[in-house]
């Protein structure tokens, strides 16, 4: 029988070395210079090398393992069978061309300088000189394109050409000997996104639909599984979402009450919003308004001594364009094998520039101010960025946890660190409001993902719930609902992962301070909170 550590090191390294995005979006550099190779044969290859890693684990008897082994042969079998089912049954790449845009994995080497400039740009290169066949290969088994995909496509893969556009020249500047070189690839690679431009395009001014993206109630439930890795079926996620929609219903009811006076109704919920709503930033604001809010997140953690703070450097910026169309904010971090001293970036998205001034009056009423101050603790403070800087220093025998990144436990961590700050009075009663909206909008992700993908909820029906239980605006409404079609599953782990983390945090022992059991929680890496559990000991 194996032994667990090198055998799981091993599958690691084939894991990594079969998916050059995994590998540097983990901090591992060595296949910094290639794509990802999405052609069948190279697929093929993938599913096997999956299926041989998880023969031989099963070859293996976690029982004689430590508490520490155990949990990571957990999770490397989940990460193998999810890679297989991805692979093997979803087969995203086959009909979205967002699994095939290069801009992320551009941008990882141009904005962090990880290594020297020139290294860097040899990485570069190599990726550049690879785009021409890397969407070649998309063109060819790319097939019935969802409308909407193709839409988003077209910016995120345009806001790729203007990333080699604006970006590579000062690059270039710094180590001048590689222009003969990198030029050419650059060339060749904005060539071919300006072809696979005017693919996208042909195929949007065709009419054709293409695909529903819905995925259907038995794909659909195969993937919350593997996404989610929890027992609970998704029938009960979706009842527990429904409770939780009318009892944070009913506090925000109670919290608006209280915010403007009157009954607690529908009504003076939507007055009260309407308020907090009139104090909102501008595309030339929002960016400075959320340094500002970072600034007084810290500083909240830091006086009530709710965690240990890390001071790694966190950059907020504008979202690139490569980036956009999906979500409104989101925190890239450094990968967990990252070994440089390298930022993590916090992105906001400002509103589209083609969007009615209507709409840009309503995504601002959304992201007001006291919203921003919320999102700013879910992606940053003490969210996403001190959770994933703890996840960071976690060291095990094995490499495992730094690819078994759990959504739940992350996106948990986040949603609870929302209840925490506002329940201790950060931003006041109007911070207080907005997190509850979130909890509202949390639940009703799962439930929307559900019904979207299962029961063939209609466009009409979403924005009435969204707009309607959830007090949203329609400009958010408008995106969730595209947000639904464009992903499947990750909505709920927003609400999985908090009902599981919340419950590990109330779950503190008799004697423990509040800091020492949230450091307790953020010691372990990012692990699926089942197992975070069994490494706690409750």
């Amino acid at each position: 029988m194996p032994e667990f550590v090198p055998l799981a090191e091993s599958i690691v390294d084939a894991i990594l070395q079969s998916d050059p995005a995994l590998a540097s979006f983990a901090g591992d550099h060595r296949y910094d210079d290639r794509l990802p190779d999405l052609s069948p044969g190279a697929v093929a290859d993938r599913v096997t090398m999956l299926r041989d890693a998880a023969d031989a684990l099963a070859g293996t008897d976690p029982d004689d393992f430590d508490e520490q082994d155990k949990v990571d042969h957990a999770i490397l079998a989940a990460v193998v069978e999810r890679g297989m089912f991805e692979l093997g049954d979803v087969r995203e790449h086959e009909w979205n061309p967002l699994e095939h845009n290069p801009g992320p994995l551009l941008h990882t080497l141009m904005a962090r300088s990880f290594a020297p400039v020139d290294e860097r740009l040899t990485s570069l290169g190599g990726r550049l000189a690879a785009i021409p066949d890397a969407l070649a290969t998309a063109r060819a088994v790319l097939r019935d394109v969802p409308r909407l995909h193709a839409e988003i496509a077209v910016g995120q893969f345009a806001g790729a050409a203007s990333l080699i556009r604006t970006e590579l020249p000062g690059l270039l500047a710094q180590a001048p000997a590689l222009r003969g070189a990198v030029e050419p690839a650059a060339a060749a690679a904005l060539d071919a996104l300006g072809e696979f431009d005017s693919w996208l395009k042909q195929g949007l001014e065709s009419g054709d639909p293409g695909r529903d993206p819905r995925l259907g109630r038995p794909l659909w439930e195969a993937r919350l599984w593997h996404t989610l890795d929890t027992e609970l079926p998704a029938a009960e996620v979706l009842a527990r979402a429904e409770r939780n929609l009318d009892e944070v219903g009913e506090q925000l009811r109670e919290a608006a009450a209280e915010l403007v006076g009157g009954p607690p109704t529908d009504e003076t919920v939507r007055r009260a919003l309407d308020t907090l709503a009139a104090d909102h930033p501008d595309d030339s604001t929002i960016v400075d308004l959320a340094k500002v809010t970072m600034a007084e997140a810290t500083e909240f953690v830091r006086a009530h001594d709710l965690m240990t703070l890390i001071d790694d450097p966190c950059v907020i910026e504008e979202m690139p364009e490569f980036a956009r169309g999906v979500a409104v904010a989101y925190c890239d971090p450094p990968g967990p094998l990252e070994t440089a001293d390298v930022p993590t970036f916090y992105c906001i998205a400002p509103a589209p520039a083609d969007w009615p001034k209507d709409r840009v009056e309503s995504f601002y009423r959304e992201y007001n101010d006291h919203m921003l101050r919320n999102l700013t603790v879910h992606e940053a403070m003490p969210g996403h960025f001190l959770q994933l800087a703890h996840s960071r220093r976690f060291r095990a025998a094995t490499r495992v946890r730094s690819l078994g990144f759990s959504g739940p436990f992350v996106e948990g961590w986040a949603v609870y660190a929302e209840e925490l700050m506002a329940g201790l009075g950060f931003g006041g009663l109007p911070v207080r409001l907005q997190q509850l909206k979130m909890q509202l909008r949390m639940s009703l992700n799962a439930v929307i993902d559900q019904l979207v993908h299962c029961e063939g909820l209609t466009e009409q029906d979403a924005m009435a719930m969204l707009t309607g239980r959830g007090f949203q605006e329609v400009g958010e409404a408008a995106g969730k609902w595209k947000r639904s079609l464009l992903t499947s599953t990750q909505l709920s782990t927003y609400f999985v992962g908090y009902t599981e983390v919340s419950a590990i945090a109330a779950a503190r022992p008799f004697g423990a301070t509040p800091k020492a059991w949230h450091d307790a929680m953020l010691a372990h890496g990012s692990p699926p909170p089942r197992h975070l559990r069994t490494l706690l000991g409750v």
